[in-house]
């Protein structure tokens, strides 16, 4: 779904999905002649003999066998550069320093399992959250893609009881029902970590718990209200999403989980507070004595800013890196001004840009923003929970056993 002259759907959650079908190759020719223009220009070398040699190789390659490989460096760029185009994203300020794991050489479901511990361990960095991508082979003739099922590398699952009451997170009822499906032994508690689900070159997907002290969880508590800590609250510190598709010189990438570090009001307004969520507003507004019969009494407003202190005090005091509101804003404005310097502008989408709380009070909320597209980028696509063509039977994917044990790779 795009944009039209007399229509604008900018504030739908999925404007437009890229499908499963491979592109053809006079397409990736012409993205790919593109990208290797920015990615010369960004080394100094544009027509250069190394630019023009790489050219022909790479037009070469297309000819005989539809596609072609990015070399290392190119993947790099072009990750780092996907990121700086992410017009939803109001962290890019920090896009030059994305770590990135190229794992392209992967080829089962245990080895993206590997990679993706791998990646957690590097981004959690004992709290100081490192922004990494790992990239998983590239999309082929589109039946033999590489999947993270998960929407994010960490999830808490949600239970839905007989008489309708939900345990855990709403939002991933439907996706922790399915991990069941697989065979996955739930605890059924209020904060589990969902396994997770993979699926390499279009076989069907396997599950993988992960070891017990690679998720490294906040406990939520407030500075002033020690009953706070009653709620039992808690949040993962490393945000990563896992279900979008890298789309990079023509070439697309199905398997890419990146993460940067979390926006309080991403936790604090959005995950405990919305109410297809933890619906946390009202129970956290009685306790603090506030009249939640009276919309005029602004109960909302007052319990999002102690439930938002509360998130920032917690990360603050386990060590592990977070950003409010206002100075997320503040830096988003400093890169909008160095992006129209060095590139004449900078892809920004208003409508995810501006913060879910206090809104008028930050800078990006008063500041007008081009909303245009550029690739490299970053893709919404299908959940493979639609798209999959199953090779077995579901049923035959049960009791299977996960395979939990790996030997992780020192990085520094």
């Amino acid at each position: 779904m795009q944009c039209k002259p007399d229509c604008c759907y900018g504030s739908v959650m999925f404007p437009a999905v890229v499908g499963t079908e491979p592109r053809k190759p006079e397409v990736i020719l012409e993205h790919a002649k593109d990208f290797m223009e920015q990615y010369f220009t960004s080394i100094r070398r544009y027509k250069s003999p190394a630019h023009e040699a790489r050219w022909q190789q790479v037009q070469k390659e297309i000819e005989t066998s539809g596609k072609y490989h990015l070399t290392e460096t190119e993947l790099i760029f072009g990750a780092k550069l996907a990121w700086r185009n992410a017009n939803r994203c109001i962290g890019r300020i920090q896009w030059s320093k994305l770590q990135v794991f190229d794992c392209r050489y992967v080829t089962t479901t245990s080895q993206m399992f590997e990679a993706i511990c791998n990646h957690i361990k590097y981004a959690t960095n004992k709290g100081n959250i490192r922004s990494a991508i790992t990239i998983f082979p590239q999309r082929t003739d589109g039946k033999h893609d590489y999947r993270v099922w998960n929407s994010q590398l960490i999830l808490y699952a949600g239970y839905r009881e007989p008489d309708g009451r939900i345990i855990g997170d709403p939002a991933n009822v439907e996706f922790t029902e399915f991990c069941i499906k697989l065979g996955w032994k739930a605890p059924r508690g209020e904060w589990d970590i969902l396994p997770m689900v993979l699926s390499a070159n279009g076989h069907d997907p396997e599950y993988f718990e992960y070891p017990p002290d690679l998720i490294l969880e906040v406990p939520i508590t407030h500075p002033t209200y020690k009953w706070f800590a009653d709620f039992g609250l808690r949040w993962y510190a490393v945000p990563a999403v896992s279900g979008m598709l890298f789309d990079c010189g023509g070439i697309q990438f199905t398997g890419v989980p990146f993460n940067g570090w979390y926006m309080s009001t991403e936790i604090g307004c959005r995950n405990l507070c919305d109410t297809n969520r933890r619906n946390m507003l009202e129970p956290i507004a009685t306790k603090l004595g506030l009249n939640t019969r009276n919309p005029a009494s602004l109960w909302k407003d007052k319990t999002l800013v102690e439930v938002n202190i509360a998130v920032l005090h917690s990360f603050h005091t386990h060590g592990v890196t977070i950003v409010d509101h206002h100075t997320a804003s503040d830096s988003f404005i400093k890169h909008l001004e160095n992006e129209s310097r060095l590139r004449n502008g900078c892809p920004a989408d208003w409508v995810w840009i501006v913060p879910p709380m206090a809104s008028s009070t930050t800078q990006v909320f008063h500041q007008e923003m081009a909303n245009y597209y550029l690739k490299p980028s970053f893709e919404y696509q299908d959940s493979p929970m639609k798209t999959h063509v199953w090779k077995k039977g579901r049923e035959q994917s049960k009791n299977k056993k996960p395979k939990r044990k790996f030997h992780f790779k020192q990085i520094a």
